[in-house]
């Protein structure tokens, strides 16, 4: 089998194991029994379930992709950007690392980040991958790219085959792609969910393109799905492992790359399909993706650690997953609809995900907040919210660290610290650090995602999952601005509306938050580093 599951000092209750027998669950989730989740879920499931036939529906996608490639680089066109967010960009980027081929990743609206994608256009092609067809990071990311061919000297019929889109059936991207002449055009299956779409389309086509063999993806799933109606194979004991833990108080998920395995960046990945899938009806399981196997955060009361790519390490309580990439990703899938049953919930809806998506179109319409810092630290502007800082001294001359504590401090018991960095995630990489360091000094699970793609994946926890969160929100300044064409805005106004509308939204639910703008961006995380130590 191409996929394999060990533990470490994790005690299943026999019940749980026993009742999934009882209600044969792995053969009727092969069956894609909708019924599975309870009744409330049912008609979400019906129309959710595809993802279990992509392993024999993709392969007709390998042929295809290959003969695209080589038509591109018979014109010299060998540099693939993908813009895409959440389900459309995670896997293709894993798949791409794994595979050591270069893509690039355009997931963000930072200006800086956008600017520095739109270089080298005369052998670029463009993939715009967006399932819903509306996405707004998207629509904009396109948007710039014209204008950027065009710039370039290109026509509209060259520009039009610059672009590959990737979208439903349907979609105002698919009649858009239409009207421009996209060189191609990839209608994926509608009953595949984005977090659920690795092996779709939507993984297969940026990644094929870029120069990955995503004929051994299919391979390796399908070689995995032979086995899945079995009640023992290694993903179910993994879904059950996931429910197991939630049920015994380890609700945070501790996912790492295994130092010797070939599989590089998976937590990325899995970290919005477990959170955007478990994360509702104020419980869920919190993936807290780790830099390494003894990262900060390995290890706590309420953790249970996954290694992907090697055997459950001898620190207890943890499991291993081994197995080549494409089996991985149908087993997660498969586990996390295993512990979708066995906490209650429904799998497959994301009921909180467009909250922050409606703050941020009223905020562009109505205009951006007049908030004024409480206090200005070095490079660092200091925001609080709900209260936080409230008694605080911020005028000390360790205000910032000060703040910190306070933060720290507001963390919930068995609760957790998101920290959310609206910035360049290559220029501003070092800012991904802060969770590493904030982990040192806390028991409490530390995530960290760059905004606003977490809104696409850990967002639908922290609206919807168990109110034990606090935040931490870092803002850039922005040294050169771009526009999006033919809108009323510019990509620096849109990432500072979403990261306001997020704001808006943990506010409402009166969370702890602290926020700071960066005035200097290098020198405002060299601050922030210093004061956590």
């Amino acid at each position: 089998m191409s996929l394999g599951f060990s533990s470490t000092g994790l005690e299943v209750p026999e019940p749980i194991r026993a009742q999934l027998r009882q209600d044969d669950v792995a053969a009727r989730l092969i069956r894609k029994d909708a019924t599975l989740w309870g009744p409330d879920a049912e008609s979400e499931a019906a129309i959710r379930l595809g993802w279990l036939d992509l392993p024999a529906s993709s392969r007709s996608l390998v042929a295809q992709l290959a003969d695209l490639r080589a038509e591109l680089a018979a014109e010299g066109i060998d540099r693939v950007v993908l813009c895409g967010m959440g389900g459309s960009s995670l896997a293709p980027e894993v798949i791409c690392r794994t595979a050591g081929v270069p893509l690039v990743v355009l997931d963000t609206t930072d200006p800086g980040q956008v600017t520095a994608a739109m270089t080298d256009l005369e052998r670029t092609v463009v993939v715009v991958s967006s399932k819903s067809g509306g996405t707004v990071e998207t629509e904009s990311q396109r948007r710039a790219f014209i204008g950027g061919f065009a710039a370039a000297g290109l026509d509209e019929e060259q520009i039009g085959r610059r672009f590959v889109v990737v979208t439903d059936p349907g979609s105002p991207l698919a009649e858009t792609a239409a009207a421009m002449g996209a060189r191609a055009v990839f209608l994926a299956d509608p009953t595949v969910g984005g977090r659920y779409s690795a092996l779709s389309a939507f993984g297969l086509v940026p990644s094929a393109l870029a120069g990955a063999d995503v004929g051994a993806l299919v391979d390796e799933a399908e070689e995995l799905a032979e086995h899945l109606a079995d009640p023992d194979n290694p993903a179910m004991q993994l879904g059950i492992a996931m429910g197991a833990g939630f049920q015994a108080g380890r609700d945070k998920l501790a996912l790492a790359d295994a130092g010797t395995a070939p599989i590089q960046g998976f937590g990325d990945w899995a970290e919005q399909l477990i959170a955007e899938s478990t994360g509702k009806e104020a419980r869920g399981i919190l993936p807290v993706v780790l830099e390494s196997v003894d990262a900060p955060g390995a290890s706590a009361a309420d953790v249970l650690l996954a290694v992907v790519g090697d055997h459950a390490p001898s620190q207890a309580p943890s499991v291993g997953v081994t197995g080549p990439l494409g089996a991985q990703f149908l087993g997660w899938e498969y586990a996390t609809a295993v512990a979708g049953r066995v906490l209650g919930i429904n799998p497959f809806d994301q009921p909180n995900v467009t909250e922050s998506k409606e703050n941020t179109q009223a905020i562009l319409s109505s205009g951006l907040p007049d908030e004024q810092p409480l206090a200005t630290v070095g490079a660092v502007q200091i925001h609080g919210g709900n209260g936080l800082l409230d008694g605080v001294d911020l005028s000390a001359t360790d205000g910032l660290r000060l703040a910190l504590d306070a933060l720290l401090g507001a963390i919930p018991p068995r609760g957790y610290l998101a920290v959310m960095a609206y910035l360049d995630r290559l220029a501003d990489a070092s800012a991904a650090d802060v969770r590493a360091a904030f982990a040192r000094r806390t028991e409490h699970a530390v995530t960290f995602g760059w905004g606003p793609r977490f809104l696409h994946s850990t967002g639908q926890y922290h609206k919807g999952g168990p109110q034990v969160g606090a935040f931490l929100q870092l803002t850039g300044a922005i040294a050169e601005d771009l526009p999006v064409p033919d809108q009323p805005y510019t990509f620096g106004m849109l990432q500072a509306a979403q990261a306001a509308g997020d704001r808006k939204a943990l506010a409402d639910r009166k969370r702890p938050l602290l926020h700071l703008h960066l005035v200097d961006r290098a020198a405002g995380i060299g601050q922030l580093l210093d004061a956590l130590g």
